[in-house]
């Protein structure tokens, strides 16, 4: 942690950071997971206390989504029993929307601490805290990770502990290669750290997979005898490996009454049921059946220009960065796992939808690889072009908040993105969309019986009494009573209009230098 000492740049940024993106974070709209999160956290929690009380918990055998990982409930839910009447009373919520929002500050937490251990990889790999400050604000500034951010209980947390891990790791191996005695509480740490990442999302077991890159990696640079190597750190692999177990099994309840389950939650995930359709460049891609093209794509039009250029340079920067041994290390376990899990989800057809948001964890990695890649090749141009990006950055994440996490690079721009790509696949434009709905209904003494169709969560967007009645989306083409009102969003935008309706508001955002408003949803009276 030397690198930190003394940086109060960075900490500056950091607590500015947080103090701002934390405030927006509670004050967003509730996306289309929070529910079923909040419900596996509810039937765990009672599992538990089943099991401890009666040895068994049927609730939880017989719950459809029982390999849900919830490790990251431990941190959000003391956060979310602290703040969620505050954060119902600053937006109007109901009580328990109040208590889904409010885990959105711990999201936003866990992302900004990730970003400590993001910056400490830059200095790992140039050894210069000017670069870390720059590549890291670029990180923290990318719109697509930090829309996510504001509000994805899942897929940030997983990523975050994805980069503590890494960092762990790669200096433990640091320590091997250099013959330091590895410290035993730091190995404690990483068994529990790495049970906790693999307890949010039991994918996390590739990075099991990323550890014996690394020390593969060590092998060849090192060029250490395996035989000398296993009998030396005999003890110590031992100590990983039964600690892991140990916290894997203790903070997975479903394995408690039988540790094989642990396989049936692999295969159950890497095939989870919804198949879920994904506009991909104006083709829908199935997510149970996704052809290999489709991580390019995305990738392509999701990581910023100036990490694409950078990928780019490898050719150019590869000897200089590969001349010093300790930052080899660092640089092709990344590099080399980058590619690696990203083909395994190829290989085994893994289910992934929602663009990139089940490979999260991997972006900071090549968007990390990049930023190096670009730094070797020209220190000027990489100062230059990251702070040009940090500006932009800044005004696409005001321009398109609370959307950023639609974000698309510039090349996009180039298309119809309506068209082609994905537009607020998590809701989060119920909240704007109840809002003026409320609006409307004030203002023209709308009678207080009138039904309100639109996601699961208006009821705890709107808790005046004029509204008594809400129904799904779905439920609109049954319905027989008018008036009404109406507001679709998510994948619902590509549905026909309802007929016979006044449109009230078209909730739209607008890209930097790009001419067409994009429309995440509409809200409608019908008469």
């Amino acid at each position: 942690m030397k690198p930190l000492k003394k940086n109060y740049q960075f900490f500056i940024f950091l607590f500015f950071y947080f103090l701002i993106g934390g405030f927006f974070s509670i004050t967003n709209g509730i996306t289309s997971d929070e529910f079923a999160e909040q419900q596996n956290w509810q039937i765990n929690i009672s599992a538990i206390i089943s099991f401890l009380k009666s040895g068994s918990y049927e609730n939880l055998l017989n719950y459809g989504d029982r390999y849900h990982g919830i490790a990251f409930h431990y941190i959000s839910q003391p956060i979310q029993f602290l703040l969620h009447d505050l954060v119902s009373k600053i937006n109007g919520l109901s009580k328990f929307g109040g208590y889904l929002v409010s885990k959105h500050l711990a999201v936003f937490l866990i992302f900004t601490i990730s970003g400590v251990f993001f910056y400490l990889l830059s200095f790992k790999l140039t050894a210069n805290k000017n670069f870390s400050l720059i590549s890291t604000i670029l990180y923290l500034l990318y719109p697509y990770l930090l829309g996510h951010a504001q509000f994805n209980p899942k897929d940030i947390p997983f990523l975050s502990f994805w980069l503590i891990n890494s960092y762990i790791s790669l200096t433990i191996i640091e320590s091997l290669f250099k013959g330091e005695k590895i410290n035993k509480y730091k190995l404690l740490t990483l068994s529990f750290l790495t049970a906790f990442l693999i307890s949010i999302r039991i994918v996390g077991v590739i990075i099991l997979l990323q550890y014996v890159i690394g020390i593969i990696v060590l092998f060849n640079i090192k060029k250490i005898e395996i035989k000398n190597f296993i009998i030396k750190n005999l003890s110590i692999s031992f100590l990983f490996i039964i600690s892991l177990l140990l916290f894997i099994f203790i903070l997975n309840p479903i394995f408690w009454h039988n540790p094989l389950e642990i396989v049936n939650s692999i295969n159950w995930m890497s095939k989870y049921y919804n198949d879920i359709c994904t506009l991909t460049l104006g083709t829908c891609m199935r997510s149970l059946n996704l052809p290999s093209s489709y991580y390019f794509i995305w990738l392509f039009f999701k990581l910023p220009i100036i990490v694409i250029l950078g990928i780019s340079l490898f050719p150019f920067v590869e000897k200089k960065i590969f001349n010093d041994k300790s930052r080899c290390i660092y640089y092709s376990t990344l590099l080399i796992s980058f590619f690696v899990i990203l083909f395994i989800f190829i290989l085994k057809n893994v289910a992934v939808y929602d663009e990139l948001r089940h490979v999260l964890f991997l972006v900071p990695i090549i968007f990390l690889l990049g930023l190096v890649n670009l730094y070797y090749f020209n220190i000027k141009i990489f100062n230059t072009l990251g702070i040009a990006v940090i500006f932009f950055f800044i005004m696409e994440n005001i321009s398109l908040n609370p959307y950023q996490y639609t974000w698309l690079n510039s090349f996009a721009k180039f298309t119809d993105i309506e068209k082609n790509f994905e537009i607020d696949y998590w809701g989060v434009s119920n909240k704007n969309l109840s809002k003026k709905i409320v609006d409307y209904s004030n203002n023209n003494l709308v009678d207080e019986n009138i039904c309100l169709y639109g996601d699961i969560f208006a009821k705890e967007l709107i808790t005046n009494k004029k509204f008594s009645c809400f129904k799904r989306y779905n439920q609109l083409d049954a319905a027989k009573d008018r008036p009404l009102f109406v507001y679709k969003n998510m994948r619902q935008v590509k549905r026909s209009n309802p007929k016979d309706c006044e449109l009230i508001w078209n909730e739209t955002y607008k890209y930097s230098f790009y001419d067409k408003k994009i429309s995440v949803g509409t809200a409608w009276f019908c008469n």
